[in-house]
């Protein structure tokens, strides 16, 4: 395993020289051509500590999560005279648990290889990735219950494709992501998502954020499960008015259509409205969100044939969404209290310093509190600071 480990990572060094060979081989003739080829290359650094505590038994188990991240990537980019961009890039994704098993095997989690392309219609930004890239390409905005923090931190990597529209005003994206291919016993599973916003009015934005998730069978187990999950949103941000950074209003609608064709065999609809209010000044700030609505994850302890429980590789949000742990399916209050210090250090390196309170009961505003995290992160994005240069 670690030999071959070892020859890819030489294969993807071998890329590189490649690339700076052909650029070097086509430097003469930047000046008879109509397009400039030169050396590509990308770097993304993360450390993350999220230790939490959690109400035993109720939504989510305690951990500690700690771990570091480094992305390199290499390859080729061609700008031509017209404005469309070309990239071809290829990388490994290096990541290591704090006090985990130090094997060499254990460091490599995943490849990086895709191509990118970008063009300029009149005032829209068109651009295309696709192959595996990493996520924080994407600007859509998408709600905890689309993706919790731990997976936003393990999964960085999209296997598909992504289209993405920016306007002086809005902001849109449709993509794909190939979750799983069918196997013995893996199942087949893709997610088909979306995400879009725009300025209405000044300091008005609509917005809405959406998947499709398509989780099928495998060698072992039958039956395919259908979870789609919308999020229509308008939020008002009055820092224009005001001497902050933001103080914002947000209005949504959380609304989900599942269907589980073997075992259930007909769709249900829990929903619920969200309320989220933030204040922000000197990097400081409060964010509170307040969910009012039906379990999002009614199938959360279902099994399949094999045994296997439904559980997180059928939901991608955070649990606490589930709102209840008594199976009753009515609805419920979720609120979580996010109390922050993030500041930008330039454009390239982001910090955050955080405690997440998280609040969980049903009947009228009762609640109860179901545990916090205490989060430090760092992360160093040479994307950014290359982007500066230009």
């Amino acid at each position: 395993m670690q030999k071959r480990i070892l020859r890819r990572c030489a294969a993807v060094i071998l890329l590189a020289v490649l690339f700076v060979s052909s650029v070097r081989a086509d430097g003469g003739q930047e000046g008879r051509e109509d397009s400039r080829i030169r050396f590509a290359y990308d770097l993304d650094f993360e450390m993350k500590f999220d230790n939490r505590e959690f109400d035993p038994g109720r939504f989510s188990s305690s951990m500690t999560i700690f771990g570091v991240r480094l992305t390199p990537e290499v390859g080729l980019e061609v700008a031509q005279r017209n404005g469309y961009r070309h990239r071809l890039m290829a990388g490994v994704d290096v990541m290591k648990d704090f006090g985990a098993s130090c094997r060499l095997k254990d460091f490599f989690q995943e490849h990086v290889l895709y191509y990118s392309f970008g063009m300029k219609l009149g005032k829209t930004d068109f651009s295309l990735h696709a192959g595996i890239f990493p996520k924080r390409v994407s600007d859509g905005r998408y709600d905890k219950a689309f993706c919790s923090d731990s997976l936003r931190f393990y999964d960085t990597n999209f296997e598909g494709l992504l289209l993405q529209f920016r306007r002086p005003k809005s902001y849109y994206e449709l993509g794909a992501d190939w979750l799983g291919k069918i196997g013995a016993d893996s199942r087949e599973r893709f997610v088909v998502f979306s995400s879009g916003r725009s300025e209405v009015v000044k300091s008005l934005t609509l917005a809405y954020s959406g998947y499709m998730y398509h989780y099928a069978c495998s060698g072992v187990a039958s039956g395919v499960v259908d979870n789609i999950l919308l999020h229509p949103s308008l939020t008002f941000d009055a820092a224009a008015f005001l001497p902050l950074q933001r103080f914002s209003l947000t209005v949504g609608w959380l609304q989900a259509f599942q269907q589980d064709r073997k075992f259930v065999g007909k769709y249900v609809f829990p929903g619920g409205g969200k309320l989220d209010l933030e204040l922000r000044n000197w990097n400081f700030g409060v964010k509170n969100s307040l969910y009012y609505g039906k379990d999002l994850m009614p199938y959360y302890n279902m099994r399949d044939e094999s045994g296997a429980k439904y559980g997180s590789s059928l939901y991608f949000g955070d649990p606490f969404y589930r709102v209840r742990t008594d199976g009753s399916g009515s609805p419920a209050f979720y609120d979580c209290l996010e109390v922050y210090y993030r500041p930008q250090i330039g454009r390239y390196l982001q910090i955050d310093v955080s405690a997440i309170f998280h609040f969980n009961g049903g009947g009228g505003f009762r609640q109860g509190y179901s545990g916090c995290q205490q989060i430090v992160g760092f992360r160093f994005n040479l994307h950014e600071l290359l982007k500066r240069k230009k």
